[in-house]
């Protein structure tokens, strides 16, 4: 009996509210009319992945692929929370089995940040309402403690030994070791590095990493004078990528996976 109470008080008191802003009920039904239809995920993930950066889309591609298996003809507003939950489940239970696996947990959290950046984007375009995104309604995943740890000096050297006397490029991976090692930078941050970034007068060089973050990071003489050795012997243009193959071609993320 209270509830009906109350709820007649709250759409009387509405009632006044939107009198007193000059606005009809049949003005509010008008404009949820006008939004757009909402498009389909096949129509509408190759729009979102053109708009963001290299990074999110390398992030996010995956599952963003993985979605359109299974709704690519739906529309946006389709999908209920309960929905995304069950894909994310999906996901968790299928991923690809590693040794450093844990339960798929960041395979489920990846597959609802891709989902949010998604609808992110379809709110700003005006396909969805944000009260309307199911995406946030869905939590993530429970990180759990992280298992990573510190490289031993000892083992750290049977690395550098091994990446120095095997290998089709001994240099190219010591140097690559000796500059993580060092600077602790992210391989963005060695990808992007050019001989221009190099300030041999200070012995820094010029970061830009994850986040658009720039930061100049001391280093050793040593490695300056590789870093400087390397630009030279595999000509390395002053704008240009520093690390480099023998042939002169830049290094990408694939080399990581060959080290």
């Amino acid at each position: 009996m209270s509830d009906t109470i109350v709820g007649r008080a709250e759409l009387d008191a509405a009632r006044l509210l939107l009198a007193r802003m000059g606005i009809s009920p049949a003005d509010l039904v008008d404009a949820a009319s006008d939004r757009p239809p909402a498009p389909t995920f096949a129509e509408y993930v190759p729009v979102v992945s053109a708009a963001v950066s290299d990074g999110t889309r390398r992030a996010y591609g995956s599952y963003w692929k993985r979605v359109l298996e299974h709704w690519g003809q739906r529309r946006l507003d389709e999908p209920t929370p309960s929905e995304i939950e069950q894909l994310a489940e999906y996901t968790k239970t299928h991923v690809m089995a590693r040794r450093n696996a844990r339960g798929g947990r960041s395979a489920a959290e990846h597959l609802i940040a891709a989902l949010r950046c998604l609808y992110k984007r379809a709110v700003a375009d005006g396909y969805v309402a944000a009260a309307d995104n199911p995406a946030l309604k869905v939590a993530k995943p429970r990180r759990l403690p992280s298992t990573r740890r510190a490289v031993a000096d000892s083992r750290l050297a049977e690395i550098n030994a091994a990446a120095a006397s095997t290998g089709d490029d001994p240099a190219l991976d010591s140097l690559l070791l000796r500059l993580h090692t060092e600077t602790a930078c992210r391989r963005g941050g060695a990808l992007a590095l050019r001989p221009v970034d190099l300030d041999p007068d200070q012995c820094l060089i010029l970061l830009r990493e994850k986040g658009d973050t720039v930061r100049w990071q001391p280093v050793s003489p040593t490695l300056m004078r590789h870093l400087q050795q390397h630009a030279e012997e595999r000509q390395a243009a002053g704008t240009g990528q520093l690390l480099r193959y023998r042939n002169g071609q830049p290094i990408t993320y694939r080399r990581y996976d060959h080290l």
